[in-house]
């Protein structure tokens, strides 16, 4: 696959809060069709950086630049503006609805692409009624897409840890996003589930969507990315190749450790 062109431009991205800076002249480039990786140690600003792609978070200064061919920058939109825009993310805490189902949890992931209005909502019009069935087909298809059709009546509460961040990743896919966040997709999961997790990112990448994601999980992270870049203390401190940045002194001093003779971090 050619992933040569530019999606996303982080461009020198700085997010001070009072005299603590949790970003500092942050620069890096996500190719389109690509499955990008972030790393780092706890504190290093990852989940900063999704905030300020998203909207959550406004930057101090910098620039975030998305999509072809119009490159109009996101900074200062809303998060539902950006998610209009087809950024979709997950968070590194799951935020679910428990008492929804799961179904009823990827159709709340429809709200940036619904046209229905006020006298449509009360009066059940024929434009109304033809947009919920869309909806509710949208929201299978979703769920069919992770894994979880058969799960899909059943409350969020009720779902195992791993089938939870699995149905956050299909009401993100609900937005029907072309670049996907993933905020440590993996936190929690066994290796069964890992593995599964990473054939439905390899899985979402060919349906046309590009994937940028957090992960703390080294096998995963390495094992899928095309490329990583590695943050610390809110300094882009190496990017490239997974097996370059494997290798590199910095990044093992900062954040893989000392590897070992029996240690396979693929």
């Amino acid at each position: 696959m050619n992933c040569a062109m530019p999606f996303l431009e982080i461009r020198h991205l700085t997010k001070r809060y009072g005299g603590l800076s949790a970003l500092s002249d942050v620069s890096l480039t996500v190719e389109q069709g690509a499955i990008a990786g972030l790393i780092g140690p706890n504190g290093a600003g990852k989940s900063t950086l999704f905030n300020c792609v998203t909207g959550i978070a406004r930057p101090t200064a910098g620039e975030v630049v998305f999509g072809d061919p119009d490159r109009r920058s996101l900074v200062g939109l809303k998060p539902s503006a950006v998610a209009a825009r087809g950024i979709a993310r997950t968070f590194q805490n799951i935020r679910l609805y428990p008492n929804l189902t799961a179904l009823d949890n990827v159709k709340v992931g429809r709200h940036p692409r619904t046209k229905a209005h006020l006298f449509g909502a009360v009066f059940k019009t024929r434009s109304e009624r033809q947009e919920e069935r869309d909806i509710h087909a949208r929201a299978l298809e979703c769920l069919r897409t992770v894994g979880m059709e058969g799960v899909a009546d059943l409350p969020a509460r009720a779902l195992s840890y791993g089938d939870q961040r699995r149905l956050e990743i299909a009401r993100a896919l609900a937005t029907e996003p072309s670049l996907l966040l993933l905020d440590e997709p993996a936190a929690g999961m066994n290796p069964v589930e890992r593995q599964e997790l990473m054939e439905l990112i390899r899985s979402i990448r060919g349906r046309d969507i590009t994937v940028l994601l957090i992960e703390h999980d080294m096998k995963v992270i390495m094992g899928i990315s095309d490329r990583v870049t590695v943050l610390d203390h809110g300094v882009r401190i190496a990017e490239g190749r997974p097996e370059e940045v494997q290798a590199d002194p910095a990044v093992i001093a900062a954040y893989l450790g000392a590897p070992t003779d029996d240690a396979d971090p693929r």
